[in-house]
């Protein structure tokens, strides 16, 4: 872990959150992965169902869950509503909704993703979302 003081852990914490937010707004996926540690661990928990659900490791892992995700919905809304940060760890808490390709069905769901940021870089991610609705979406249950 680093040993930058908490007020500096915050804050690069924060720019980094805020940097894998813009790039994500502005759709460039080369841009968010770069936010990522070479080593960063990407855990998006879920249904075997659901090809993107699962854990990856490193920006190339990062960048897999992007494509997959994109491969299989339609985004629609991504809505940050609070972001909350205490030194290297960030809290990053929304809805979003999406239509997913192969169903047309709607995924409508809060989310939250806990980040860890050491060296100004993302080194942890853990998402949080409904996943029993992201399943029903994604199949025909």
């Amino acid at each position: 872990m680093s040993t930058q003081p908490t007020e500096g852990a915050a804050k690069a914490t924060r720019a980094a959150i805020d940097a894998y937010l813009a790039r994500l707004s502005q759709r460039d996926l080369d841009g968010a992965v770069q936010v990522f540690a070479e080593s960063a661990e990407f855990d998006a928990p879920g249904s075997s169902a659901v090809p993107w659900s699962g854990l990856r490791h490193g920006r190339e892992g990062v960048m897999t869950f992007f494509t997959t995700l994109h491969e299989y919905l339609k985004p629609e809304e991504f809505t940050v509503t609070h972001i909350v940060v205490d030194g290297e760890q960030g809290v990053i808490i929304g809805h979003l909704r999406d239509t997913v390709k192969a169903t047309g069905k709607p995924l409508v769901t809060p989310f939250a993703a806990h980040v860890t940021v050491v060296d100004g870089k993302i080194a942890r991610y853990h998402l949080f979302e409904d996943t029993h609705a992201l399943h029903r979406a994604v199949t025909d249950s």
